[in-house]
């Protein structure tokens, strides 16, 4: 959050430097100078030329969309809250890349019906 918050900071002094003014709330969050969204080509050129300049492990920044979103069904998050936090326009694209990891819910489900049904 201190690295966000610092570079939201970087960007409003940019912005204000170039006469573009303040950010709104849902602006994005790295983008050029003058507050266009990032080239998709050029943000994986360069993301794969920090990962190896720290000598990472390769991997893709799409990879990393993959694992968050993992991380988010792993930890129980419903599936509209994902889909809205990975930008697809509707549940149902979520559904159908990552529907498979969302297993074993029909006995949670039975359980919480259980519960309710007898507490």
């Amino acid at each position: 959050m201190v690295a966000l918050r610092r570079h939201r900071r970087e960007q409003l002094e940019r912005r204000f430097a170039l006469g573009a003014g303040s950010l709104k709330d849902d602006d994005f969050v790295f983008t050029t100078p003058t507050g266009l969204p990032l080239s998709p080509d050029n943000l994986s050129r360069d993301w794969a030329r920090a990962v190896k300049a720290r000598k990472l492990p390769a991997t893709t920044f799409h990879a990393i969309r993959h694992l968050h979103a993992s991380a988010l069904i792993a930890a129980g998050i419903d599936v509209l809250t994902i889909s809205r936090r990975l930008g697809h326009a509707s549940p149902t694209i979520t559904l159908a890349v990552y529907g498979h990891m969302f297993s074993n819910t029909d006995a949670k489900a039975a359980e919480a019906i259980e519960a309710a049904m007898t507490g």
